[in-house]
């Protein structure tokens, strides 16, 4: 059992005249599908401390590199172009593309440190190890969309697996195939202070000379494996690796052999080389026993060309070849690595010493890295601070991952979040969502627990009151632990919706 130290108090009811003064206030950019967040801090002397988290948006979402260079131009505008941390959460293109794509106004920016994970630390061993499983499972993935990109013909299953391919790796690459990492990259060349400062948990809380008053607290990304790949709540994807079976089944199957000929290798296949012909060359006439019975049955039967159909025989008959049916374990594959890089996320608490009252910002993390949190403690003064304490100080939430079903986890999540002040934002489009296939995304599990737990204090990216100028959000403010919210519409060329909601809590 925790012993909260002396300086925490319990909760206050929720009560507008009992703070006046925000303790922070958060800007969210509704770009939709992906995040940046400007949090600004008060300081003793009047003065602003500015903390921006993360700069991205999906590749899928229309005009996207221009928002973002909406985005930027107004944080400069806001801050001056001095941010004093900059915190880039995990290795997403959602995430981290404004770094790069935007890298003309960030020029000019000053930034005094980059935070990041120890994921992404060049030193790590074990970051070192997952980053070569990333890189593999990566090639394999560009390997198989070209592959599905050029069949034709393909059945709506692997349709649906190559438009989803094509959809997560969007998270890895920008649009015009710029890799994540040189993003990454361009963001920790922003500040003068090198190198960037790599966190795990279990550390002791971080603190900030200018803000006295406020505790921050790493609780993720784990370093437990199994925690990085956990992506549901009762079972664990296969490993990524070299061992993968995925990435060694995709691989394999991908290779062309040594001599040449174009001819795909598949070192697992049960039979050997020698034995049997390639369908393409006994549909093409190459091959030696084109003729006769064994040719006839062939181009019948998998060629999609029946001439001499039978009455209640489907003329096309292509439904019966399964050669690019091994392509579909691509969707497994990709969606392992998709939510372990999620789980990569650097996750922050900040605590306010005097209240007890915390603001949590997950990044995209799921349920592997939430689960690792609920053995972690912290010695602060006399007393010890737990995960649980800080999940029932929370009276802020930045929803992770835009809303899914697997980033928001219930008994080890929202159910230890018992303030009554807690209130949330969720930095989804739902209809972009849409467009890629992410038919739950807000899951609305979540968004009608949310909506509980919160009393209705729920901000979305794609509220419609956020692209009127005097928009209202439909909860009174100031309520729970929010005192203002102030909003701004996006440039009329940039499509309907809002560029920013701002809030002011306490």
């Amino acid at each position: 059992m925790s012993r909260r130290p002396a300086t925490r108090r319990t909760p206050r009811p929720a009560s507008p005249a009992a703070a006046p003064k925000p303790a922070v206030t958060v800007r969210h950019y509704c770009q939709g599908i992906g995040d940046c967040h400007l949090l600004s801090f008060p300081k003793a002397d009047g003065s602003l401390f500015r903390m921006l988290i993360d700069c991205g948006i999906h590749t899928s979402v229309k005009g996207g590199p221009a928002l973002i260079g909406d985005i930027v131009a107004d944080i400069k505008a806001e801050t001056g172009g001095k941010i004093d941390v900059l915190v880039v959460t995990h290795e997403h293109w959602d995430h981290v593309s404004g770094f790069l794509t935007s890298d003309d106004l960030f020029k000019d920016f000053s930034v005094g440190e980059v935070w990041m994970g120890w994921t992404e630390n060049p030193v790590d061993l074990e970051a070192i190890e997952l980053d070569k499983s990333r890189a593999q499972a990566l090639r394999v993935l560009q390997g198989a969309s070209r592959r599905l990109d050029a069949e034709r013909g393909l059945s709506p299953h692997l349709s649906g697996v190559r438009d989803g391919l094509q959809s997560v790796l969007g998270f890895q690459f920008g649009a015009k195939g710029e890799r994540v990492r040189a993003a990454r990259d361009a963001a920790i060349k922003l500040s003068a202070k090198q190198p960037p400062a790599y966190f795990e948990p279990g550390a002791a809380p971080l603190s900030i000379a200018a803000l006295p008053n406020l505790r921050i607290y790493v609780l993720g990304p784990p370093r437990d494996k199994a925690a990085l790949r956990l992506e549901e709540r009762t079972s664990e994807m296969y490993p990524l690796g070299p061992g993968g079976p995925f990435a060694r089944a995709l691989s394999a199957g991908l290779a062309v052999n040594e001599t040449g000929d174009g001819t795909w290798l598949d070192e697992l296949s049960p039979f050997e080389r020698s034995v049997g012909t390639e369908l393409s060359a006994v549909l093409s006439g190459s091959a030696s026993d084109t003729q006769g019975d064994i040719g006839a049955f062939v181009w019948k039967h998998y060629s999609g060309q029946v001439a001499e159909a039978r009455p209640e025989e489907d003329p096309d008959q292509s439904w019966r070849r399964i050669d690019a049916d091994w392509l579909g374990i691509a969707a497994d594959l990709a969606m392992q690595l998709d939510r372990g890089v999620n789980n990569t996320s650097l996750v922050l608490a900040f605590e306010f010493i005097d209240t007890g009252r915390v603001f949590l910002f997950p990044g995209d993390a799921q349920i592997g890295n939430w689960l690792s949190w609920k053995d972690l403690k912290w010695p602060v003064g006399q007393g010890t601070v737990t995960a649980a304490d800080l999940m029932a100080g929370t009276v802020y939430l930045k929803v992770a991952h835009h809303g899914s079903h697997n980033a928001t986890p219930q008994r080890q999540g929202l159910e230890l979040m018992t303030n009554a002040d807690l209130s949330a934002f969720i930095p989804t489009n739902e209809h972009d969502a849409g467009k890629v296939r992410w038919r739950e995304m807000p899951y609305d599990a979540i968004l009608t627990a949310l909506a509980d737990r919160t009393n209705g204090r729920v901000i979305r990216a794609d509220d419609a009151w956020l692209a009127n100028k005097n928009g209202k959000p439909a909860f009174a403010s100031p309520s729970g632990s929010i005192l203002a919210v102030r909003n701004a519409p996006r440039d009329a060329s940039r499509g309907p919706g809002g560029l920013w909601v701002e809030v002011d809590l306490a």
